[in-house]
């Protein structure tokens, strides 16, 4: 999920040159993850099948024919040909579905809200899974060239992903434009090495029957189901289709999937399972057992710069998703950074980044080879599948009008599968599936702490805050000392008086001659039309109440959007204005209403919380800071 085109591209539009770079930059995007699966999927799959004894030939048909239909009904079925038409606003993504859920209730739900919580959290540690994984996979190859590479896979990995997050501060658009022909190159070099092999046992055609997936699962027990786990690895990468729909829409999104990504998946799992049937042994290394051992090098380089791309892609995804989560309020401001001057949804989140650096290196250096890796992986997208397919049926039933019974006929099907591949995951969990379950916990716990005291903070300061019409009666019946120009104080709640300006008026015993309340919003919807932007309410000869609405998806602007003002008459110059920003300095205490650990973490969590100057984007040299000291 990257950000490289803006949403006022993705429209559906004509079918044009610009629908085709659309498909083309969604197939160097969208599918990184899940095209590079038939590096590991199968040879995991099957090797969980053998579970140490040789293999045979009703493994081989029975991990394809699972493969084959866990694309079919999870990705195709459930997310390109259902979810896709789930937008909200035109995008996409776990944080989207649950803003649609909640507004097609009417209502806040703590239950959907949960889903969201629990679904975005797994996304961070899937975010670095993947390129631990991926990239591991992929230079793991170097040592069919020659066994004295083995010792140097895991450094060269390391050094690999310290440069691509190295490289993240300086954006992705220099690159991003490559992205589409590797990825175009490397889904060919799939379908033909699978075409190629598939000649080598075509009687492996046959497990495109799923009469081979059940019995293969009815026969093998307690190993089918931890199979399945492995097989699951075929669809990691899925939920990125829904996630990536405001990048790039949904008609090329789905184009490339039905007609060029999957295809070549299917194909070059075939052709594996074929070589596997001709010659057992290839099982150890499946995927670049298909070529020449002169040519695996090479193929080593293209599946490096695949795995590059679809770890580039979950990264700038998880920048966007936490993006999303502060917008909504579940997580304090982090310092954002835009990397581009002409896609404005290119950001890059330093503090994000060095979490995510450390995340993935630990991983690497833990586990040491994708086998390894694997028994982690699955459980975070599992996750993330079940909860959207949950907020789905909400969506489907509320938002589409459809009968309960008929949105349940619909997604309970899903819901189940998914359900039946995290039951698998979970049977992983004393082999690694603990560690992202660990980052989920991890993640959850900082959200619902930050949800928790935000609302014991907010309890608080309303019981000694005064409200706004009974200051403005005060100061008409004896008004303080005038000054000119215009003061701008932010606050959350404009019905009282913001911190701001009682200190002002209590130390300064000023007025100035126009005081602005200015309230920023952030909609359940990804943007905000500019007409719904700006709203002005004059209160009174001295004040005015302004709110500013900004998307979950849109960078908040207080300057650009009070130009707006000009529009409606309100003459705001930015020299002549001063913005009064309260800034609270937090302590613990034992009747807080949350446990010490609790208090700590959201004191901690408030102190590294960017500048709300910054985050803003309003000039510093018109800021003045208020600061107050507030026990929670």
């Amino acid at each position: 999920m990257t950000a490289s085109i803006t949403s006022a591209e993705t429209q559906e539009g004509p079918v044009t040159s610009g629908f085709w770079a659309l498909t083309l930059g969604s197939i160097g995007v969208v599918f990184g993850d899940i095209g590079t699966s038939p590096l590991y999927a199968f040879h995991e799959a099957v090797r969980g099948a053998a579970h140490g004894e040789p293999v045979t030939r009703i493994m081989v048909l029975g991990v394809l024919s699972l493969i084959l239909w866990a694309l079919l009904i999870v990705v195709t079925a459930k997310y390109v040909l259902l979810l896709l038409r789930a937008d909200n606003n035109g995008e996409g993504g776990t944080l989207s579905l649950m803003a649609l859920g909640q507004r097609a209730l009417g209502r806040r739900s703590w239950f959907l809200l949960a889903l969201g919580v629990v679904g975005a959290s797994m996304f961070i540690g899937d975010s670095m899974i993947t390129p631990a994984i991926s990239v591991l996979s992929a230079v793991d190859g170097l040592k069919l060239a020659t066994p004295a590479f083995e010792h140097y896979v895991v450094p060269l990995t390391v050094l690999i992903l310290v440069l691509l997050f190295a490289v993240q501060s300086k954006g992705t658009a220099l690159v991003a434009s490559a992205f589409g022909p590797v990825m175009v190159i490397w889904f060919a070099v799939l379908a033909v090495l699978g075409v190629i092999h598939i000649a080598d046992d075509p009687t492996v055609l046959a497990a495109i029957n799923p009469y081979y997936a059940l019995q293969f699962l009815l026969s093998h027990g307690t190993i089918g189901l931890v199979t399945l786990g492995a097989v699951f690895l075929a669809v990691t990468g899925g939920e990125a289709l829904y996630a990536d729909l405001g990048h790039f829409g949904r008609k090329p999104i789905q184009s490339a999937w039905m007609f060029f990504v999957l295809p070549s998946l299917l194909i070059n799992y075939f052709g594996q399972g074929a070589l596997v049937l001709s010659n057992p042994g290839a099982i150890e290394h499946s995927f670049y057992r298909m070529v020449p051992e002169h040519l695996v090098l090479p193929l080593v380089g293209l599946a490096t710069a695949a795995t590059v791309i679809a770890s580039q892609a979950v990264i700038t995804g998880a920048y966007s998703l936490v993006y999303q989560a502060v917008q909504l309020g579940l997580l304090p401001r982090f310092e954002v950074r835009y990397t581009s001057e002409t896609h404005a949804g290119q950001i890059y989140l330093p503090r994000v980044n060095r979490l995510l650096l450390i995340g993935v290196m630990l991983l690497v250096l833990l586990f040491h080879t994708p086998s390894n890796l694997a028994s982690a992986y699955g459980i975070a997208v599992s996750t993330t599948m079940v909860a959207d397919g949950i907020m789905g049926f909400v969506v489907i039933w509320k938002l589409w009008n459809w009968k309960a019974a008929t949105a349940a006929a619909v997604i309970l099907p899903f819901v189940m599968v998914d359900m039946t591949f995290f039951s698998a995951n979970l049977l992983k969990l004393l082999e690694g599936a603990w560690v992202p379950l660990l980052f989920g916990v991890a993640m959850a716990g900082t959200i619902w702490t930050w949800r928790r005291g935000s609302g014991i903070l907010i309890q608080k300061t309303r019981r000694i805050e005064v409200p706004l019409d009974d200051l403005i009666r005060s100061l008409e019946k004896r008004p303080p000392h005038i000054v000119k120009g215009t003061a701008v104080f932010l606050t959350s709640d404009p019905a009282f008086v913001p911190t701001a300006l009682l200190h002002n008026l209590k130390h300064n015993k000023v007025l100035h001659e126009h005081n602005v309340i200015l309230t920023i919003e952030t909609a359940h919807t990804p943007r905000v039309d500019l007409s719904e932007r700006f709203r002005m309410e004059k209160i009174s000869e001295k004040f005015s109440k302004v709110r500013l609405r900004f998307g979950f998806m849109e960078q908040p602007n207080v300057p650009k959007a009070l130009a707006i003002a000009r529009k409606q008459g309100w003459q705001f110059d930015i020299m002549s204005t001063s913005f009064f920003v309260s800034r609270r300095s937090l302590k613990a205490s034992a009747q807080s209403g949350m446990p010490l650990w609790q208090d700590h973490l959201f004191i901690a969590l408030s102190r590294s919380a960017n500048d709300a100057t910054d985050y803003f984007q309003i000039p510093t040299g018109r800021v003045v800071e208020v600061g107050t000291q507030v026990t929670i």
